[in-house]
């Protein structure tokens, strides 16, 4: 099983959420973006939110429309995105595929890329993808991966722990080996593939990948 979740962040950022419809996913909608999903016939399984972004009208639609919903006050502990996230998680899908969750907001934006932490610090392999119409963003632990070229041109690796250790990028534009990168490093910003694949691997710390197009 697959989880879909749609945030409230700018509709303009959402990819075309009716062609990842098709692949028998369930759908959890957050806040306004319940009501992105209804506007698109895509009924959500189950909504949460404070529904502080949606006008009377909407929420209404939202009403007679999801038949769970999870309301709470805006004064809480949690962001919306992340009470839906723990919910998804505790569901124990192959994989979650967040969207609406970049642009807008800043604040809202970081703590969601934050958020896609939680699988590998409860240990749970759970892997999380942030897309929208520009970028793909995942987090990967240690060890060695492989990417496929696909459509969007660039990929970049940023470390979101204190270090990153033995950084090895093979199959790519701009090459490393065995790299010692820091917080605040933007050494592998914007690197291309040069053939159909390349692989990345490393010891210690943790990484965020975005795949992205002009």
């Amino acid at each position: 099983m697959k989880i879909n979740i749609v945030a409230g962040g700018p509709e303009a950022l959402l990819p075309e959420l009716t062609q990842y419809a098709k692949e028998g996913a369930m759908w959890v909608g957050v806040d306004r973006g319940v009501f992105y999903l209804l506007q698109r016939g895509i009924k959500p399984a189950i909504a949460f939110g404070d529904f502080d972004s949606v006008s009377e009208k909407e929420l209404h639609l939202i009403e007679n429309k999801v038949h769970q919903m999870q309301r709470f006050k805006p004064e809480k502990d949690e962001t919306d995105m992340e009470l839906a996230l723990n919910w998804a998680l505790e569901q124990g899908p192959a994989e979650i595929l967040i969207f609406g969750a970049t642009g807008g907001r800043q604040d809202h934006h970081f703590a969601n890329v934050q958020l896609m932490i939680k699988p590998y610090l409860e240990k749970k392999s759970i892997p999380i993808f942030i897309m929208d119409k520009q970028n793909l963003l995942f987090i990967k632990g240690p060890g060695t991966y492989r990417v496929e070229k696909d459509s969007k041109k660039y990929v970049s690796f940023i470390p979101i722990t204190l270090v990153v250790t033995n950084l090895t990028l093979e199959g790519f534009k701009f090459p490393l080996t065995g790299r010692y990168i820091s917080i605040g490093s933007t050494l592998c910003i914007s690197n291309e593939l040069i053939s159909d694949y390349g692989t990345f691997s490393f010891s210690e710390g943790i990484l965020l990948v975005i795949r992205s197009d002009d």
